[in-house]
């Protein structure tokens, strides 16, 4: 029986030649792993610090369409949101309440104020004394433009009398039936009679001229006070007050039976028919924007477009309040004072280098960057242009296709070689 293969077994020697190739490969792969870990080893010592790959956001530089913009926080609120004031002192009856919707005319409240009304029936009164004076004022021009004409009717009846006695008198002064001195009188009769027929038709014509003047300052006086009590009238009106718009009692700053003020606020009415956007814009952005800028809206059922309508002119905790109005028809399902966000567009730069933008701009001030070379991050001088939300334009100290660290450069410190490990 044979327990194994022992005794088959024999012990080759190898040739010479194998031996040297195994030593070559070893001798070259410890040369090899020596080459690498110097190199490691060297760009080790010359970083300052060594920080994950993990740790980092690395971005590429690339070219291309720079959307300049700025993103702010707003709210929806009502386009046309008018207060209510009292017009004067007076006891307020509210005929609604707050969240009532109401239509444009409806009667909100109703203000009793005995001053106005006691006013107006003063201006009334006034108003029909001077009514019937210009009735009485009209009578008394008719009845003394018909004495003057009376009176110069009459002067022409006397001329006309005197100028037919000289006819008779010239018909037989010929033949010296009259004397002469009959005959001078009766010349005389028709020129004084003629005068005081021209006297008197002058007279009438000044008469006619001064009852209408005296009849217009009448009719002035009334259309003075018309138009006081008009004034009175529309005062009395004003204590109804009604819904200039559509909409909804928003807020009520007095209550029932309140003695208010002239001028006091009574109530706030809210339009909800034409919404817009009312965004903080910070102060840095200001210089930028202007009226008719672009806008895009961003809300929960989706996104909407507009333009900036209005800018406040006042700074305020270093924000600048501005209006946006939405593009064509108001979006569905708006909410007075929903927290919305908005993006202003500004202006695009066509073909610039870009990054993406992260926390080295403001770590960096803009002004260094961290290139990365062969797994070292090298501090690199570099000159920033325009900025948006997403990305900055490059101006100086980078090309296209380096990569750049963007998130993460808060533990460099500062320093000039920073060796990321993988």
């Amino acid at each position: 029986m044979i327990r194994d293969t022992s005794q088959q077994d024999a012990v080759l020697t190898p040739a010479p030649v194998h031996k040297l190739k195994r030593r070559a490969m070893w001798v070259g792969g410890a040369a090899a792993l020596l080459t690498v870990t110097l190199a490691v080893l060297g760009a080790w010592t010359s970083s300052e610090h060594s920080v994950s790959e993990s740790r980092l956001r690395i971005a590429e530089v690339s070219r291309g369409t720079l959307v300049r913009d700025a993103s702010v926080n707003g709210r929806i609120v009502a386009a046309v949101s008018p207060t209510l004031y009292s017009t004067a002192p007076a006891t307020v009856n509210l005929k609604v309440a707050a969240g009532d919707t109401v239509k444009r005319g409806d009667v909100l409240a109703v203000l009793e104020s005995p001053d106005l009304t006691d006013a107006l029936k003063r201006e009334v009164s006034s108003y029909e004394q001077l009514k019937a004076e210009v009735a009485r004022q009209q009578i008394l021009a008719r009845k003394q433009k018909l004495l003057a004409k009376k009176e110069a009717d009459t002067a022409e009846i006397d001329r006309l009398s005197a100028q037919r006695t000289l006819e008779r008198y010239e018909s037989v002064a010929q033949v010296g039936i009259i004397a002469k001195i009959d005959y001078q009188k009766a010349k005389d009769a028709l020129n004084s009679a003629e005068i005081r027929a021209r006297h008197a038709s002058q007279a009438a014509d000044l008469e006619g001229d001064d009852v209408q003047l005296a009849l217009k300052t009448k009719v002035n006086e009334l259309e003075r006070q018309r138009l006081s009590m008009a004034n009175a009238q529309r005062r009395v009106d004003e204590l109804t007050v009604r819904a200039p718009v559509d909409g909804f009692i928003g807020t009520l700053n007095v209550q029932n039976r309140m003695v208010v003020a002239a001028n006091a606020p009574l109530m706030t009415l809210v339009d909800l028919s034409k919404l817009e956007v009312e965004v903080e814009v910070p102060e840095t952005y200001v210089a930028d924007i202007g009226l008719g800028l672009n806008a895009e809206i961003t809300l929960p059922g989706g996104t909407a477009t507009g333009k900036l309508s209005a800018l406040s002119p006042e700074v305020v905790r270093n924000q600048v309040l501005a209006r946006v109005r939405f593009d064509g028809e108001q979006p569905k399902g708006l909410r007075q004072s929903q927290r919305v966000t908005a993006r202003l567009l500004i202006e695009e730069r066509p073909n610039v280098l870009m990054l993406p933008r992260g926390p080295f701009v403001e770590s960096e001030g803009g002004r260094h960057a961290y290139v990365v070379q062969d797994g070292i991050a090298v501090r690199t001088p570099i000159q920033l242009g325009a900025t948006s939300i997403s990305a900055v334009e490059i101006l100086s100290g980078l090309k296209q296709g380096d990569k750049v660290v963007v998130a993460g450069t808060d533990t460099f410190n500062n320093a000039q070689r920073v060796s990321i490990n993988r």
